[in-house]
């Protein structure tokens, strides 16, 4: 049992530095978006840049855009992602694009929803991250 664990050690030993020291392996799979729409809403919040974040962290509140990006574009029709995407590509940001797409009422609350329940998930992170870890 003991032979096994030495073996055993020097690869668990090399995994875990390739963990630490090696940010740039991407650890979350790529998400899948229907060839059809290709909007890409990368957004940059202005609590980012406030904190000094681990890639781990970076990765985290990326995640969280992603999904928010993904259920915007589900709740748009094909015309709506469309005119997104072309605002995007000219310089609006997020707010600004959807502000001038036709939505109905229903899209509306659907996407402010999101944006507030995605606002709420990124605080919590930089909160969580920003906070000193009292040591005892």
């Amino acid at each position: 049992m003991s032979s096994n664990f030495t073996k055993l050690l020097p690869i668990l030993a090399t995994i875990l530095v390739l963990i630490l020291f090696v940010p740039e392996i991407v650890l979350a799979t790529p998400t899948r978006f229907d060839s059809s729409h290709t909007v890409i809403l990368a957004q940059a919040t202005t609590s980012d840049l406030d904190i000094d974040l681990t890639p781990l962290q970076k990765q985290e509140l990326q995640a969280i855009r992603q999904r928010r990006n993904r259920e915007i574009v589900n709740i748009l029709d094909s015309s709506q992602r469309a005119q997104l995407a072309h605002n995007l590509r000219h310089g609006d940001d997020l707010t600004q694009a959807l502000r001038t797409l036709n939505l109905r009422p229903e899209q509306q609350d659907f996407i402010k929803a999101i944006v507030q329940l995605t606002n709420l998930k990124l605080r919590a992170i930089a909160l969580r991250h920003a906070l000193p870890v009292a040591h005892k």
